[in-house]
């Protein structure tokens, strides 16, 4: 957007200057020379002459950066502000701005203490809400890559009688590693790591439901887990020890397993559980022996407890809401029949007060009971919307968790795909929610640009496209990428690239992979504004995009399990590429295969399989030019920023590699155990070698330069657990192409949640970029 307020001003602040300058020019040569010099005619002209010179740059240098700002078609007016960061980022700390965007499956409110608040994610661990800073506060950044499965949120429980202590279920994914419980005592500081391992799938099937994970309300040493495929697990010693409940006969749908646990609140002993598909069953002491519940709805959503051993119950595929009383239960019908619903939760304050909402839809509607369900009202909703780029369909999309504040009267929380949502007045009409998204980044980027002109940084990313970060490193992007039409833009962007000769001109990848269409887009303005293909073959997923160093309108894409392709019109039509095999399925794989070179513009590289392919004619064939490398899935094959022939390729833990002849011979850089990601970035004042950073490991016997102390790496010197943290991959920049080798980023917060793509800043030295599979896109400029 243009600021036609700092174009006035500088508009204002340029006349200013210009008459300034006119009236000094007038006055100086008339006074002040002559009480140090005699008239002289010639010399008075000359310093008239000057002055105005001097005014007249001042006033155009003004006009220039009202120029700058005015600059829409170009891109320029985006440029100015989103160069906007904080310098002195240790990478782990701090995030680009996007706002959300991940699937938030659970909220949790303490009882005991106000604003007191946890949510949990499926891709993206768990938060703690500060109502100071009005942010969530990451609680699971301690992670290391070997632990990235923890980064799933499958349950959540806080203690009700300690509001310091707070129990995790932390697994992504039951054919990963086992997902682990977890406890702290300091509101999620710090964790410790409890003795219970199980298959867990915070991002699998029926991630929405809840809860699993709950803590006895009067007696806070007995704590119950409902695993996905190990059964019900007791802890009556405040999870220092677990054994499975043997008595506990549900049988639930494999790989879904026990979804719901709650315990009545004021009845001792009394606690539900439901194994997803074989109803609900019930104990009377707290969990060691247990009765099905007749007549229950088989494929529970959620619980909650009202009044006098009430239960109210929302069901998959029972419609309705169903609640059970003195051993009956009554299905009742909110806004008609044929309704199914979802988040369910009961008042606290009053019991007889509950609200439900409609169940995985993108239209969702709220109804309230103010009399235990005998008769209810539908909640008229209206959105607040905090963040530019969010669309009216996100609201209450796909909801999850939603909960009464029991702390402040009239407030609830409710959770869905893309966010946090919460009301402070729930008597309202319509009801505002206000969305709640600050230190929540849980977008999972394909990929990552920072051209050496034009914007800071672009990115591609899965469920909401992707970004030019227009407002800067801190602040919402304005828009998404989009695709020129109002509304109108990718679900997933997969790759981006632009031409090296002409960096505003970018081509980007990517479509729908709800209703399998795809295509892609051009842009002449460094991403501001897209342009769609004119074609694109149907029933074909493009993965990666490499555009060529001199023509934009030249570029090759492969695609998923197939050949990959040609255009040399923009995208008007395409030709199949010979001498490449088909490309590895998609979209969820992160390998860079493809690059261009950045001098020539008819040279392409390629590497699958061990082999690496060049084409000299503008990628209309590859041929093999070495066979001699390592075959390895997870790969990243780059060029060298304006430097003809020289490529670099990581092999993860088989090797750093770099050619300097296109790609016939390749040298290992024996400094690096482990490269997993890479990238070239700016070179530092007074150097023309670019910056090289590596997200992977250094060998420890070679010297590196640490907080600006020569020194050596000390792995494997301090006991077991230093060896293990050494081991893990952290970040290093070289300025001598892997020679020697600082060490950035932060330890004790290692960017462990599976970072996939990674970029340098080809405009700022020393500012770089992670994106994860999760925790959005890190940035450091340190």
């Amino acid at each position: 957007m243009i600021d036609l307020l700092a174009i006035a001003l500088r508009v204002l602040l340029g006349l200013f200057i210009f008459a300034i300058g006119l009236t000094l020019a007038k006055w100086i040569p008339n006074h002040r020379i002559r009480a140090i010099t005699q008239p002289n005619p010639w010399f008075r002209q000359r310093v008239t002459l000057g002055l105005m010179i001097l005014t007249s740059l001042m006033m155009l240098g003004s006009i220039v950066l009202v120029t700058d700002i005015v600059k829409v078609n170009s891109g320029q007016a985006e440029v100015v502000s989103s160069r906007k960061y904080q310098n002195n980022i240790r990478l782990g700390t701090t995030n680009v701005a996007i706002g959300g965007g991940g699937y938030v499956t659970g909220v949790y409110l303490h009882p005991l203490e106000k604003d007191l608040v946890y949510i949990r994610t499926d891709v993206g661990g768990f938060y703690r809400w500060d109502e100071a800073k009005q942010r969530w506060i990451p609680l699971t950044e301690h992670f290391p890559f070997s632990d990235r499965n923890y980064y799933g949120g499958e349950a959540l429980a806080v203690d009700p009688n300690d509001p310091t202590i707070v129990y995790i279920a932390a697994g992504k994914y039951p054919w990963a590693e086992p997902g682990a419980l977890f406890k702290s005592t300091d509101k999620g500081q710090t964790w410790t790591k409890l003795n219970l391992e199980l298959k867990m799938g915070a991002n699998h099937k029926k991630k929405w439901l809840g809860e699993r994970l709950a803590v006895d309300p009067f007696n806070s040493n007995i704590i119950l887990f409902g695993s996905r495929e190990d059964g019900l697990w007791k802890s009556s010693d405040a999870g220092a020890t677990w054994e499975n409940v043997t008595s506990f006969a549900g049988k639930p749908d494999n790989k879904i397993g026990i979804t719901a646990i709650v315990f009545d609140t004021q009845v001792p002993g009394l606690v539900y559980a439901s194994p997803y598909g074989d109803g609900i069953y019930k104990s009377t002491d707290s969990g060691v022996s247990w009765t099905q519940v007749a007549g229950s709805p088989k494929t529970v959503n959620r619980m909650a407890v009202g009044n006098n051993k009430i239960l109210y119950v929302t069901s998959t595929s029972n419609p309705g809401v169903h609640k059970y009383a003195n051993g009956v239960w009554k299905t009742m019908k909110p806004g008609g029949s044929n309704r199914i619903f979802g988040p369910v939760s009961v008042n606290p304050a009053n019991r007889e007060d509950i609200i439900v909402a409609l169940n995985r839809t993108q239209k969702t509607k709220f109804y309230r009971s103010l009399d235990g369900g005998a008769t209810w009202k539908q909640q008229q909703s209206s959105a607040n919307n905090t963040i530019p780029w969010w669309p009216k369909k996100f609201f209450a999309n796909h909801m999850a968790g939603m909960e009464f504040d029991p702390k402040v009267p009239g407030r609830v929380w409710f959770t869905d795909w893309y966010g946090v949502w919460r009301t402070d007045d729930l008597n309202a009409n319509p009801v505002v929610w206000t969305n709640y998204a600050a230190g929540h980044e849980e977008v999972v980027p394909f990929t990552l640009v920072s051209p050496p002109r034009g914007p800071i940084l672009v990115s591609g990313v899965a469920d909401v496209d992707g970004f030019y970060h227009n407002q800067g490193l801190d602040t919402y992007p304005s828009q998404r990428l989009g695709l020129g039409e109002p509304g109108k833009s990718f679900q997933d962007t997969y790759s981006i690239a632009y031409c090296e000769t002409k960096p505003l001109q970018m081509v980007r990848v990517g479509g729908y992979r709800w209703n399998s269409t795809y295509t892609g887009a051009t842009s002449t303005d460094g991403g501001l504004t897209w342009q769609e293909f004119a074609s694109f073959p149907d029933n074909t997923m493009p993965m990666r995009v490499a555009m060529s160093a001199t023509n934009p309108n030249l570029f090759v894409v492969t695609v998923s399990q197939g050949q990959p392709l040609r255009t040399k019109d923009g995208g008007v039509t395409w030709q199949k590429v010979s001498g490449l095999p088909n490309g590895p399925g998609g979209p969820w794989n992160w390998s860079q295969s493809l690059a261009a070179d950045p001098v020539d513009g008819n040279r392409f590289y390629y590497y699958a399989k061990g082999k690496v392919y060049r084409s000299n004619d503008g990628g209309s064939s590859f041929q093999v030019v070495n066979n001699s490398l390592r075959n390895e899935g997870w790969h990243s094959l780059k060029t060298v920023p304006g430097v003809k022939g020289e490529i670099w390729l990581s092999l993860d833990r088989k090797g750093f590699y770099r050619s300097t002849d296109g790609g016939k011979s390749f040298l290992k850089l024996p400094s690096v155990t482990r490269a997993h990601l890479f990238a070239f970035g700016k070179a530092p004042q007074g150097s023309d070698t670019p910056a090289l950073y590596i997200y992977g490991n250094i060998d420890g016997n070679v010297a590196n330069v640490e907080n600006g102390v020569r020194n050596r790496e000390a792995i494997g010197t301090s006991g077991s657990s230093a060896k293990s943290r050494a081991e893990e991959p952290g970040i290093f920049q070289s300025l001598d192409m892997g020679r020697t080798w600082t060490r950035m980023g932060d330890r004790s917060r290692p960017i462990g949640n599976r970072p996939g793509v990674m970029e340098a800043s080809k405009q700022e030295f020393g500012l770089v970029f992670i994106g994860t599979n999760g925790r959005g896109i890190y940035y450091g400029s340190q």
